[in-house]
């Protein structure tokens, strides 16, 4: 099993096999416990956002990580993949302008 930078790259791989597009890693270490990093990705539709989480979920188990959770599918403006110590964020662009997670989590 991987992780830290290498499982951050593995993921960011495996969003652009699909061509999710603006991916940005944020260090949370030294501001949260709930997670060690995000991954913000954004993808052009709602049907891609759910087809980013799905193939993440898919190829993650190549590595025999596992996911622990997967929230936002039924909508899919935004759709949360937790992995414990990652948190990717797939989003359009608009609700990512909207919510500006960034911001938040770079300051």
């Amino acid at each position: 099993m991987i992780s830290g930078t290498k499982l951050n790259q593995f993921i960011i791989n495996s969003l652009e096999d699909i061509k999710a597009f603006d991916i940005t890693v944020i260090d949370v270490r030294k501001k949260t416990s709930i997670a060690d990093y995000m991954i913000i990705a954004s993808a052009n539709s709602n049907r891609q956002t759910k087809a980013l989480a799905r193939h993440l979920k898919d190829t993650l188990k190549e590595i025999n990580k596992s996911v622990a959770n997967i929230e936002g599918e039924v909508d899919g403006e935004w759709v949360l993949v937790d992995l414990n110590e990652v948190l990717v964020h797939i989003m359009l662009p608009t609700t990512r302008a909207y919510f500006n997670l960034e911001e938040l989590w770079q300051s």
